[in-house]
């Protein structure tokens, strides 16, 4: 059985830099709803400071999560133009592949990088009703 994944990704903004992070993510989101048909949310936020900013991806399984990271290099090379990394954390079961790659980018960044694999209930809303 498969069950959904919470990825929320946390980054300092690098000053100067809010002014142009917030069309980097409308666009970089607008694509990624196209590209990425299974990925049911990515949600960005801003603190009220503008100095930290958190990403919130959903997935309703592992293979998901995979297709998504198809391609993230890229993504957040042109996103660390305004952003740098500042932890990570994982709510359900990744793949292995998906778990080395944010493992080692989170030890490489010298960040936080937390799981907790085991998803005991609750659902996710893929469609309004």
């Amino acid at each position: 059985m498969t069950h959904p994944i919470v990825f929320i990704s946390h980054f300092r903004i690098r000053p100067g830099k809010l002014d142009g992070l917030r069309p980097h993510l409308r666009e970089g989101s607008t694509g990624l709803q196209e590209q990425k048909p299974r990925t049911v949310a990515f949600l960005a936020y801003v603190d009220q400071t503008g100095m930290r900013a958190t990403i919130v991806h959903v997935f309703p399984d592992a293979e998901a999560m995979d297709r998504h990271f198809e391609g993230s290099e890229e993504r957040s090379r042109d996103a660390y133009e305004f952003l740098e990394p500042d932890g990570w954390e994982i709510y359900g079961t990744p793949s292995a592949a998906a778990l080395g790659m944010l493992s080692g980018g989170a030890s490489a960044a010298g960040v936080s990088f937390t799981v907790q694999p085991d998803y005991i209930a609750g659902f996710l809303r893929l469609a309004q009703g």
